[in-house]
């Protein structure tokens, strides 16, 4: 008889690879085990024609990412390991069933969407200007023409929402924190954004944001609306504003429990260190009814711009090389990364 419920779950047997110790809670290599047991799992069938010429680097890496999402969406604990109570309260099991019947893999956009995974290694490769397979705070700077400030790009290499050592001792974000990054910056309004974010802004660690640490925040937005020659509200007024906008219970600090209690959580981050995002909240309806995720929208956008240009790429390749313009370019990964992919050390998931 198992001694705890934990132990009774059969829903994580088979993540268990062959001869492996069962597990209590799953870590991200035992995750990648199931995936691995088949060609090409994850991937949608036009593509797995077109990818099969490629080395099996292209496959852990679109499994990393998957592993990564997973964990994001799963692991409501930041522990690194999915306890079984996790499991059953996510709608993962759901989403591996479903591999089975959707034909489209596009559709499954909670972990498995390969537009997801081709929008975030292009983000990736473009800010990653040295290849080194890590990008550094200058790099992450540059993502969307440095619209997060510079306290911001700071507090994520501080160590308060990476798990590995590199952001803190050697400044360097993986591709497996950039997976994370990106999908809290596109969508701050699920709870592990909101989590993320404000794990950011708590820079002593004390569980709630104080008015020091807003205004430490909003400072550096001020100077870069009058950079741009745009008066900035007085930090008391802004101050008003987000009080008025979360209703901490609390007048003098902001709690975790007070943003996810908020439905505009990203308007709250964004004026504190998005100057491009804040400036958008100002001229939109914030209570207009949304039928896709921020990050969904945003990432059916971006791939729609980058098959674009991949497109266009390879056409004026054909005119010079009478190359077939009619292949199926929007299922291809960018020429520059297959070469890229050659690089990347086969232990991603040990880092």
């Amino acid at each position: 008889m198992p001694k705890n419920k934990e132990e009774e779950v059969p829903c994580t047997r088979p993540l268990h690879p062959s001869g492996q110790p069962k597990r209590k809670t799953v870590i991200q290599q035992v995750l990648k085990w199931p995936f691995l047991s088949f060609p090409h799992p994850l991937l949608p069938h036009p593509t797995r024609d077109t990818l099969s010429v490629l080395k099996v680097d292209f496959q852990l890496i679109c499994l990393l990412q998957v592993v990564q999402r997973i964990f994001y969406t799963v692991n409501r604990s930041w522990s690194g390991r999915i306890t079984c109570n996790e499991l059953r309260k996510s709608s993962f099991l759901q989403n591996v069933a479903l591999l089975e019947e959707e034909a489209d893999i596009n559709q499954l956009t909670e972990y498995f969407s390969y537009e997801h995974f081709y929008v975030i290694y292009c983000k990736f490769w473009e800010l990653d200007t040295d290849h080194d397979l890590y990008i550094d705070p200058k790099d992450l700077a540059r993502h969307n023409d440095h619209a997060i400030s510079n306290r911001m790009i700071e507090r994520i290499f501080s160590g308060a929402v990476t798990r590995g050592r590199k952001a803190q001792k050697e400044g360097k974000l993986s591709y497996a924190d950039f997976v994370w990054f990106l999908i809290s910056e596109e969508d701050k309004k699920t709870p592990t954004s909101i989590e993320y974010w404000f794990r950011c802004m708590d820079l002593d660690g004390d569980g709630a944001l104080s008015m020091y640490e807003l205004e430490y925040f909003y400072e550096e937005q001020c100077q870069k609306l009058d950079n741009m020659a745009i008066e900035p509200l007085p930090f008391e007024d802004c101050l008003c504003q987000m009080l008025d906008l979360v209703k901490p219970q609390c007048d003098e600090k902001i709690t975790l429990h007070d943003l996810k209690k908020c439905k505009l959580a990203n308007v709250f981050f964004d004026t504190f260190f998005n100057i491009e995002k804040y400036l958008d909240h100002e001229q939109k309806d914030q209570f207009s009814i949304q039928e896709i995720s921020d990050w969904e929208k945003y990432a059916a956008e971006e791939y729609d711009i980058l098959v674009a240009e991949e497109a266009a790429t390879k056409l004026e390749y054909c005119v010079l090389n009478t190359f077939d313009v009619y292949h199926d370019l929007a299922f291809r990964p960018p020429t520059v990364g297959v070469t890229y992919l050659a690089m990347w050390p086969r232990n991603l998931f040990e880092q």
